[in-house]
């Protein structure tokens, strides 16, 4: 649409009950006063040739945003970190016991596929969102602009905390998983050692310190690990998958494709099949990481949508061969489960090598790429939270948006990324059925992100009203791919919250339902009592002109 005036025709108007839109001024030292406190931010923080392409500015621009980030990640690089972080073919490794108790070897391929199937939608409608806004707020941004007036601003504070939720409990998920399977190690070495909480929880803390220092001192050559992680992340498969071809006897294809499991008791196969989901969901879910690392993403509106979604399908790609390369070699499913390892796959390669040397080589590889996939979750995460801090939706907000100068990132977020990690694995030393809740809590905590904003934009789409410009568009297919994506993720949102088995009991209890209602009192809480005072909702920053806007 053409605009008849000469002037800008802003087209976002703050939504009615938010506090008036801050003032940004320019002071005589080049700094952005946002009129609180005093508190200020640098007009550049950033040389000019790291603040992206023309089209990076633009956008920038129209979100009502100042480049404080360098922007030095590129297709191959946003890619690798997409890939890594996810770490599909680990994942589903690590998490296998849930899927062969409720699923069994058939529920293990036919879930991944259902899985991959479903999520393409759903980060096809991702891609589309991150192309109308490549901001690092992501989620909770999209929804500031698409939810109807009276709901923008409070919605979209909780979806910033379900998205603050969802990635630092995601930190704690993968660095949980990696000592755990050093543990598993260990006992294959050492018959003698007994599995310690405590050793879980400074394992954990150990994984993450690691992963914190790619995250500072090596900050800048980030994007260039990234890359050297992918390649980790596909030989390290290559070499499991080819020992296992080649030493391994295989299952009969029928047994392995037909042979469904109810070993957690449930009422019907049905039943147990989507329960069961839980692993290759985990496998799967969070690859709008590349989104909260935009503002560093060169060209972010057309490489950020695209890479997202070629990481995705490379990773499933990935996690289609291992899942069905391991389902024909796991021997025995009842003695690997019972493996004195913890570790099903540990018992795998032992079997299948009958070398302590050979399987715990196997083992290192996959240590080794779920702590690459640890760094790059402590870099979304922090985005994601530096983001949210720079909206004023967290507490200490001043402290956590600050950049520190020089090193251009946000070293505060990070820093407390690796805190609450440590904090949440304390838990370990009590329960470890609280800390494997976390698990289901960051996948519950996603889903319910995409759930709310992938309804807003349909609800757009349905209505009528014009979307955002985007250089990647889902164009005529648009209202389809959200309403098969909505699909998908209302019928496998409540088996989230599902227990392994049945009947159960305080140790095989999934908590994530406490736990995320929990998180949701404290939010809301937080949001009534102080936070509207504060929170500066994105929507009430965007100047979009409006040519911008397309149907």
């Amino acid at each position: 649409m053409a605009s008849s005036s000469s002037s800008p025709t802003f087209l976002t108007p703050e939504p009615k009950g938010t506090p008036p839109q801050v003032e940004t001024t320019c002071s005589s030292e080049g700094a952005i006063d946002d009129g609180d406190d005093g508190f200020e931010l640098p007009e550049y923080a950033v040389k000019r040739k790291r603040q992206g392409t023309e089209a990076d500015r633009r956008e920038m621009s129209a979100l009502g945003r100042v480049q404080q980030l360098r922007r030095n990640f590129h297709f191959l690089s946003i890619v690798g970190l997409g890939c890594t972080l996810i770490a599909t073919w680990e994942v589903l490794l690590t998490t296998i016991t849930s899927v062969l108790t409720n699923g069994g070897t058939a529920g293990v391929i036919w879930g991944f596929i259902v899985v991959v199937f479903g999520f393409a939608f759903v980060y096809m409608s991702i891609a589309e969102m991150a192309s109308m806004a490549p901001t690092s707020g992501g989620q909770y941004h999209w929804v500031s602009e698409f939810a109807p007036k009276p709901a923008q601003k409070f919605l979209s504070y909780i979806v910033g905390w379900l998205c603050f939720t969802g990635w630092q409990c995601a930190i704690t998920s993968i660095t949980y998983l990696a000592g755990t399977v050093i543990q598993g190690l260990i006992v294959l070495n050492n018959p003698g050692y007994v599995f310690q909480n405590w050793h879980g929880t400074l394992l954990v803390i150990a994984v993450a310190t690691f992963a914190i220092i790619f995250n500072t001192v090596l900050a800048k050559r980030l994007p260039l690990v990234e890359g050297l992680l992918l390649v980790l992340h596909v030989l390290g498969l290559f070499a499991i998958i080819i020992t296992l071809w080649v030493l391994a006897p295989t299952a009969n294809a029928k047994d392995v494709f037909t042979t469904f499991t109810n070993a957690g008791g449930w009422n019907s196969e049905g039943t147990s099949f989507m329960v069961g989901l839980l692993s290759p969901m985990v496998s799967m879910i969070g690859f709008d990481c590349a989104v909260h690392v935009s503002e560093e993403v060169k060209d972010a509106g057309r490489t950020v949508p695209k890479a997202m979604l070629w990481s995705a399908g490379f990773n499933a790609c990935l996690g289609f061969v291992m899942a069905v390369t391991m389902c024909f070699t796991l021997g025995d499913v009842d003695s690997i489960l019972n493996s004195a390892t913890g570790c099903p796959f540990i018992q795998v390669f032992y079997n299948v090598t009958e070398s302590y040397a050979g399987a715990s080589i196997l083992t290192v590889i996959v240590i080794l790429t779920l702590c690459a996939s640890a760094i790059a979750e402590i870099a979304t995460a922090s985005r994601q939270l530096w983001s949210f801090a720079r909206d004023r939706g967290m507490p200490g907000h001043h402290w956590l948006a600050h950049i520190t100068p020089g090193w251009n990132i946000p070293l505060n977020a990070v820093l407390v990324s690796l805190l609450v990690t440590s904090l949440l694995s304390l838990i370990n030393i009590g329960s470890s059925a609280a800390l494997n809740a976390i698990l289901a809590l960051t996948t519950v905590s996603l889903l319910t992100s995409y759930i709310i904003v992938i309804a807003l934009v349909l609800l757009k789409r349905i209505r009528g009203q014009p979307l955002p410009h985007r250089r990647w568009s889902l164009g005529k297919a648009g209202m389809a791919v959200n309403i098969i994506a909505i699909c998908w993720l209302l019928a496998v949102y409540v088996f989230m919250f599902f227990p392994t088995a049945t009947p159960t009991d305080a140790e095989g209890m999934n908590w994530a339902i406490v736990m995320f209602g929990g998180i949701m009192i404290i939010a809301t809480g937080y949001y009534f009592f102080r936070g509207h005072k504060h929170y500066v909702p994105p929507v009430s920053l965007v100047k979009r002109e409006e040519y911008m806007y397309q149907d």
